[in-house]
């Protein structure tokens, strides 16, 4: 099964990964280059942290082998492909009750800005095929996909 991997060494925290997950995700036709960083509708389903010692930790959805996010979510929102092995999201089954944030022990998983009735997470860029938008972006190879064998 493949994965995003982070080399955190390798990261100099220039939001090239969630500049292009938030593109990636946009839902109107926009370029990259009139994407409102500010807009709370346009979130980013990973995230950079300033560590206090300057350096920078991106943290991704691990697509974990036994993800709490979906033993705990009671609506079947959130399910395992088996075939892949990434943690699928279905907005339409979402109660909104939030047990996966609470769960994810990564704390990847958060609530959207704009409404909190959906759940922002990686879906790992199904939808666009081949690799994932953040690490096509990431100048200096700090995230990428491996294969991971279970």
């Amino acid at each position: 099964m493949k994965r995003i991997m982070i080399d955190q060494a390798k990261c100099d925290g220039c939001k090239s990964c969630s500049i292009a997950c938030m593109q990636a995700h946009r839902t109107d036709e926009g370029t990259v280059y009139d994407l409102d960083l500010t807009d709370i509708h346009n979130e980013s389903r990973n995230h950079i942290i300033e560590m206090e010692d300057g350096t920078y930790r991106p943290i991704f959805c691990r697509h974990c082998d036994q993800p709490e996010c979906v033993m705990s979510c009671m609506s079947g929102a959130l399910t395992k492909d088996p075939a892949t092995g990434h943690v699928l999201y279905d907005g339409t089954k979402c109660g909104s009750c939030f047990m996966c944030v609470m769960n994810c022990p990564y704390g990847v998983l958060k609530a959207d800005t704009a409404t909190r009735t959906k759940v922002i997470k990686c879906d790992f860029c199904i939808d666009a095929g081949g690799e994932p938008s953040c690490v096509k972006a990431c100048p200096k190879n700090a995230v990428f996909v491996e294969e991971v064998v279970l």
